[in-house]
């Protein structure tokens, strides 16, 4: 459960000011594009506001409850991101380490030059994937859902997405014998990093990903609903998926997809294959927000926890100017890319007013979340509606918070 156990003042919040947060969501409710939503906000370490509005299942008539079962799809790459960085503590890796050090598929990439990709021109890598890669996107790997190029349309062909005959290590060896879209370390591209990433996990631990997770974060931070797919006797508090229906507008079930998150995964996906709950994944951020400690738990040291947060693109660029593909056309202006997720480097070429330093990313299905150190602040953000690009709640949600503070 989210409760707020404080009263919105005595951390820097206006209440009256909060609750403009629920009128303005429950619009995209009350007229039909989201079925419903959950919202949790914190500072200094108290829940100042958390609500839920709609429902969870708009066909069963099921409302969005507390403890409401979401799809975080890429939200799950933070957490891939600090057990990985635990690795990192432990200097069981560098950063700057070939990753074919631990994978040996992944030597010799090739890149992606010309041709079709049924007949494509490459040539050999001058750099090797690197860790740093991995962690912050540039490997020059990518996503065929993206629908971004023709590397992308080899990645489809290959049947290296959703492709439930694959485990994890096969994964990896197909994304391996695929061209890289550009060459290592030169240019950010959404992608299946993160999943490889947690391959190495496997392998430097000798764990199963789900043993990996449980060890490292989910259990030390008591996140006990946080889990690869919803067993039966949580399957009633999954919520449904939903995409926009193209002539009406209104969110539409999306069962051939959803579903899946009723069955015990062959991949466990690093890159986007948990589900959580609100109260899970604000203990989560609320780790981060704190330099790596929850509750007398140390996850990571506070440096670390820091270096994560920092820009790690080439040059110190922002995905505008050095992202691939549609993905990094989306309402990215001002921000980077750190060892896990986005970092807002420059609030003004973000037009939304907001904190330097923040760490924050979101999921396939629209859910979000950021994290400010400087004002303590974590805000989180659940539904289920695919693509997340179809409407700009994480935006308006940063206006919203912001504006509810007067301290």
């Amino acid at each position: 459960m989210v409760k707020v156990d404080t009263d919105p003042a005595e951390v820097g919040f206006d209440a009256a000011r909060l609750e403009r947060i629920d009128t303005h969501l429950a619009r995209y409710v009350d007229d039909g594009r989201l079925a419903g939503w959950q919202v949790v906000v914190t500072r200094k370490g108290k829940v100042a506001h958390s609500s839920v509005y709609g429902h969870r299942d708009q066909e069963a008539g099921l409302p969005v409850e507390a403890d409401t079962l979401w799809r975080i799809y890429s939200m799950t790459k933070p957490i891939t991101s600090v057990v990985a960085m635990q690795l990192f503590e432990q200097g069981l890796f560098s950063l700057n380490d070939p990753v074919a050090t631990f994978l040996p598929e992944f030597a010799d990439m090739q890149v992606w030059k010309g041709g079709t990709p049924a007949a494509p021109q490459v040539r050999p890598a001058t750099e090797p994937i690197r860790m740093w890669h991995l962690l912050s996107h540039t490997a020059g790997l990518t996503y065929g859902f993206l629908h971004s190029g023709p590397v992308d349309e080899m990645y489809r062909n290959a049947g290296a997405e959703f492709n439930p005959d694959l485990d994890l290590a096969d994964a990896c060896k197909l994304w391996a014998s695929l061209p890289l879209v550009f060459e290592p370390g030169t240019a950010w591209n959404y992608s299946v990093a993160t999943d490889v990433l947690g391959r190495v996990i496997e392998v430097l631990t000798g764990q199963s990903l789900d043993q990996a997770f449980a060890e490292r974060v989910t259990g030390p931070l008591g996140m006990s609903d946080t889990t690869w797919w919803a067993r039966p006797d949580q399957a009633d508090r999954l919520a449904a998926l939903y995409v926009r229906h193209p002539q009406t507008g209104a969110a539409t079930r999306y069962d051939a997809f959803g579903k899946s998150a009723l069955s015990e995964p062959t991949m466990l996906s690093g890159g986007g294959g948990l589900l959580s709950t609100a109260a899970d994944y604000a203990r989560f951020t609320q780790m981060l927000v704190r330099g790596g400690e929850l509750d007398g738990v140390r996850l990571l040291g506070s440096r670390t926890v820091a270096y994560m947060g920092q820009n790690h693109l080439p040059g110190g660029g922002l995905l505008s100017e050095l992202g691939r593909g549609q993905f990094a056309e989306t309402a990215y202006d001002g921000i980077g890319f750190g060892l896990g997720f986005g970092v807002l480097a420059d609030p003004i070429a973000l037009k939304v007013h907001a904190t330097a330093g923040e760490m924050t990313w979101g999921g396939l299905a629209s859910t979000a979340f950021w994290v400010d150190p400087r004002e303590q602040i974590t805000a989180h953000f659940f539904t289920q509606l695919m693509p997340s690009s179809t409407y700009p709640v994480r935006g308006e949600l940063r206006q919203l918070v912001y504006s509810a503070l007067v301290d």
